[in-house]
């Protein structure tokens, strides 16, 4: 039986920092909490974080419960590459349902000391979701966390 047709989505950015200061920010699951303020813990499971096969759990209110439970999502890195400031993640499992889901974030030098962040995702489709709806609400979510980048950087820089 074939795969479902995977659904598509990008959203970007521009954070006025240059792509130097923003790289150290949103490669670090440590620091992810930083820039996503509906992450509330990041958990490494397996391997080294920067690695390929590392595996971190990602907790906190991505996406609403029926039971009003936290959501989580179990992900493993499947590149990282700071030459070319892009990482790409699989989402191996979840109470979301956005198993197999691929993130792809890459860092854009855009001059004047800008840099855009670009964030692509491929999901599977999804019960009881339309394309449309899924898409636009990850699109969301995920330029709300890129238009944190630029307050994260500045608080961590006041903290210093």
């Amino acid at each position: 039986m074939a795969e479902p047709e995977k659904w598509h989505g990008s959203v970007q950015g521009l954070v006025a920092t240059p792509l130097g200061q923003v790289w150290p920010v949103v490669s670090q699951t440590k620091r992810l909490h930083e820039w996503m303020p509906m992450v509330e813990q990041c958990t490494d499971l397996s391997g080294q974080e920067g690695l390929p096969g590392y595996i971190r759990l990602v907790s906190g209110f991505m996406f609403p419960q029926p039971d009003g439970e936290r959501s989580w999502i179990k992900e493993r890195l499947m590149s990282m590459d700071p030459v070319s400031y892009t990482y790409v993640y699989r989402m191996e499992a979840s109470n979301v349902g956005l198993d197999g889901s691929v993130n792809v974030l890459r860092l854009i030098d855009y001059g004047e000391d800008s840099t855009i962040v670009e964030w692509l995702f491929e999901i599977s489709p999804v019960e009881d979701a339309t394309e449309e709806n899924i898409i636009d609400y990850l699109g969301f979510l995920y330029k709300s966390c890129i238009n944190r980048i630029e307050a994260a950087i500045e608080a961590a820089s006041r903290k210093k």
